[in-house]
């Protein structure tokens, strides 16, 4: 390989293994997912011989050019740490798309970021055609990682909304590419005057389409639903412009049982989404030190 390449280095022997490591894992995997991929590394087909016009099997002799524009160092991440090809694929467009460096990639691959991605309990297959529904429930994901927040060990639905909202370039990256803030507590006045004011409201450019949010600090009732199904289609009646796609909705609570979901959403006609959050708590220290301190001079 030097002689073949006597411009390249890398060539020690831990890289030649990586390099045959690499060409492994995609070949086993393409060849067991039964999918043909097209040179956008994208995931085509049904497992049938059925290809689409213009797309064919990859071809590892002739490397999509997006895998060029991949670091090795993730490359070899990707596939050491990835169990799937349509994992491994999923953070090498991420890494494209996003620039991620090689800790970062590592950081969403232990926060299992492909496994989240698209999995929040909506109703989208019911009330959005396709494709649209398998695109907005991309954009969704379970559970949300809010561990960038610092808070007490108390808090309320106020205070996680203030949190995010002081964070809001974070709460951006958490809910991923494409989102653009649009307001906290945004009025939405009815015509006959009275107004309501949903938690968040966000836009997702590429899809088009506004995304309100609920912040629940709570288990996830039936109740949170009725709430947002009004917001939702308040959004589309009086902020859906010309162009723009029907707006969606999403509860993100403290937990949720996914039947009692399912079973809320069941009669509701507009796209509703129900995803939980992890917090990385942090108790108040003023407070449980003054807590202590009392405690010794009782004793």
């Amino acid at each position: 390989m030097r002689e073949a390449f006597p411009n390249s280095t890398g060539f020690s022997h831990t890289n030649v293994k990586y390099m045959k490591r690499w060409y492994l894992f995609y070949k086993e995997n393409i060849t067991k997912s039964q999918r043909p991929v097209d040179q956008n590394l994208n995931l085509i087909g049904d497992g049938t011989d059925h290809t689409p016009k213009g797309q064919r099997p990859i071809d590892l002799l002739e490397m999509p050019e997006i895998f060029g524009q991949v670091p090795w160092g993730q490359h070899i991440d990707i596939i050491s740490r990835c169990e799937s090809l349509d994992e491994a694929l999923f953070y090498i467009r991420n890494v494209v798309d996003n620039g991620w460096s090689r800790p970062e990639l590592n950081v969403h691959i232990d926060a299992k970021l492909f496994q989240a991605q698209g999995s929040a309990v909506t109703n989208f297959e019911r009330t959005l055609p396709s494709p649209q529904s398998q695109l907005a429930k991309e954009i969704l994901k379970d559970p949300y990682n809010f561990g960038f927040l610092s808070m007490k060990q108390r808090y309320d639905e106020k205070d996680l909304e203030e949190a995010l909202v002081n964070n809001v370039t974070s709460f951006l990256l958490e809910l991923g590419k494409g989102f653009s803030y649009v307001g906290r507590q945004m009025e939405l006045q009815m015509p006959g005057g009275q107004s309501f004011f949903p938690d968040l409201v966000f836009y997702h450019i590429p899809q088009h389409r506004y995304v309100i949010i609920e912040l629940k600090a709570v288990k996830y009732t039936p109740e949170f639903a009725g709430k947002l199904n009004f917001y939702v289609t308040a959004a589309d009646k009086l902020l859906r412009g010309e162009g723009d796609n029907p707006s969606v909705g999403l509860v993100i609570c403290k937990s949720a049982e996914k039947t009692i979901v399912e079973w809320s959403l069941q009669g509701i006609q507009t796209p509703l989404g129900v995803a939980t959050y992890q917090l990385q708590e942090v108790v108040d220290r003023t407070v449980a030190e003054l807590e202590m301190n009392g405690k010794q001079q009782k004793d």
